[in-house]
């Protein structure tokens, strides 16, 4: 009740926050977010869920720094996939059908679901050996006239 009453009257004592460890920013820049592939799974799982989406927890792929996002531990039997060398692990991901799998020091896998590429393109983590095609869109009649009649 006291310390109330001297908020209220003005009178309560003011002492400045330091400036050390007053922000987050410190621990958001992404040089320290990269993935230490010597730990568990539960851990690589955390890391990434934890700097998701900034600054975004990232590892090499082919020379090139490629961003994890939406990862979840996978508690099954190792899917079938095309294999990726990642710099650092200690054994190669898995693209399967549903994601990426990597792989934690116990054995155990977690699965990411998108990539983001230096260039900021992001992909489903599923499509990462898929090649840039590009279909064109084809509208039916009745498509174009609603088309024309928008503009």
């Amino acid at each position: 009740v006291e310390a109330v009453h001297l908020i209220a009257d003005g009178k309560a004592p003011r002492i400045p926050q330091p400036k050390e460890g007053a922000t987050y920013e410190g621990i958001q820049k992404k040089e320290n977010a990269e993935i230490s592939w010597d730990q568990p799974a539960a851990a690589l799982h955390n890391w990434i869920r934890g700097h998701d989406k900034v600054p975004g927890a990232w590892t090499t792929i082919n020379g090139q720094m490629v961003t994890f996002y939406g990862s979840s531990l996978l508690d099954a039997s190792v899917p079938a996939g095309q294999e990726l060398t990642i710099k650092g692990a200690s054994r190669p991901g898995l693209v399967t059908k549903n994601g990426l799998v990597v792989f934690g020091n116990d054995g155990k896998m977690v699965l990411v679901r998108n990539l983001q590429f230096e260039d900021g393109k992001m992909i489903p983590a599923s499509k990462y050996f898929s090649s840039d095609e590009t279909t064109a869109l084809e509208l039916t009649e009745e498509e174009k006239k609603m088309a024309e009649d928008i503009r």
